[in-house]
């Protein structure tokens, strides 16, 4: 039997559907040929889902990484019991999200894991003294001692990435500088070489308002910082085009020719995204020293614990895990 990847997986918000999604995934023992997976969680909490969902999943259960057996979902034991309650939001269930998350990261930073796909959190109710975070990228950006990142939504050839991660749309104006473009289409650039073996990539900019802004009609953006920032982006010999209206950028089928797009803000990217890849999609923070990917979407409470979550986008982000640590490793 071939070397299989140590990839950690948080539990997410108990009450949502990660641990359902978990699941479900490995339901495919063909992932197994590929990973030896070991879930941050309680034993109790899969059990739980197992017998309400009726999943037949052996569980091993482990305290160190040791302890791993290569065929199995093992599970790294929280000091925290907890009884489900699916759909419902409550404090409790933040705090296993939590604890999940630390531990996971601990075994990361320390190099006992190969990569860490984690389950969807509700980023309310995980908020403590310790996280103060609007969400997984920007944990993982302060706990890798850097001071930017990149939030790239992968699917097949398509992949998104973002200048603004987690901002209110009245703060996204005042927060798109030159200095954060240029940092951002680097960071795509090395990510697109890197991490998915592009040698020469192409990428678009979009631009941030209607129209690119009508040469200033509707908004000086493109004309002052965007337009200027792609001209010393290609000086730099970088593959760099725009910017793009969004509309007509996807409407007209404009981003099949490119390896990467960056959109402005989060939605402009993400509707699209989430619209093109019919909720398969892998949600990749890249330019990190880690590899961490998740899926596309969120708890789902209104339908956690009724059987009918679909895994595509956690399986996905898994293989996805794999896939780039193969790239780094070559």
């Amino acid at each position: 039997m071939k070397t299989t990847r140590k990839i950690g997986i948080t539990i997410g918000d108990p009450n949502g559907i990660g641990p359902e999604i978990i699941l479900k995934s490995f339901k495919d023992e063909r992932l197994f040929e590929e990973v030896t997976p070991i879930v941050f969680s309680t034993k109790s909490i899969l059990d739980q889902y197992i017998e309400l969902l009726d999943y037949p999943i052996s569980i091993h259960e482990i305290n160190s990484l040791i302890q791993c057996k290569e065929g199995h979902v093992n599970v790294f034991t929280l000091p925290k019991e907890y009884q489900i309650q699916p759909g419902k939001f409550c404090e409790d269930a933040g705090e296993i999200s939590y604890i999940s998350l630390k531990t996971a990261t601990n075994e990361m930073m320390n190099g006992q894991i190969d990569a860490l796909v984690t389950a969807p959190i509700n980023k309310s109710n995980i908020q403590n003294d310790e996280f103060q975070f609007k969400g997984h990228t920007e944990y993982f950006t302060s706990l890798s001692n850097t001071d930017i990142s990149l939030m790239l939504l992968v699917y097949q050839n398509l992949r998104i990435a973002l200048v603004t991660n987690h901002l209110p749309l009245e703060a996204v104006s005042a927060s798109i500088t030159k200095e954060l473009i240029c940092k951002k289409a680097e960071l795509l650039n090395q990510t697109l070489r890197n991490d998915f073996g592009i040698i020469k990539p192409k990428i678009a900019l979009l631009s941030l308002n209607p129209h690119s802004g009508d040469n200033g009609l509707i908004g000086n953006e493109e004309v002052k910082i965007i337009n200027p920032v792609i001209k010393e982006l290609n000086k730099q010999g970088m593959l760099v085009f725009g910017p793009f209206p969004a509309d007509g950028f996807f409407a007209n089928n404009g981003y099949i020719k490119f390896d990467g797009i960056l959109a402005m803000y989060h939605d402009q990217g993400l509707a699209p995204f989430k619209i093109l890849s019919q909720n398969q999609g892998v949600n990749f923070t890249a330019g990190l020293p880690i590899v961490r990917t998740s899926p596309d979407h969120g708890t789902a409470y209104d339908i956690a614990g009724k059987g009918i979550a679909d895994e595509t986008s956690f399986r996905n982000a898994i293989y996805s895990a794999i896939d780039i640590c193969q790239k780094r490793a070559n």
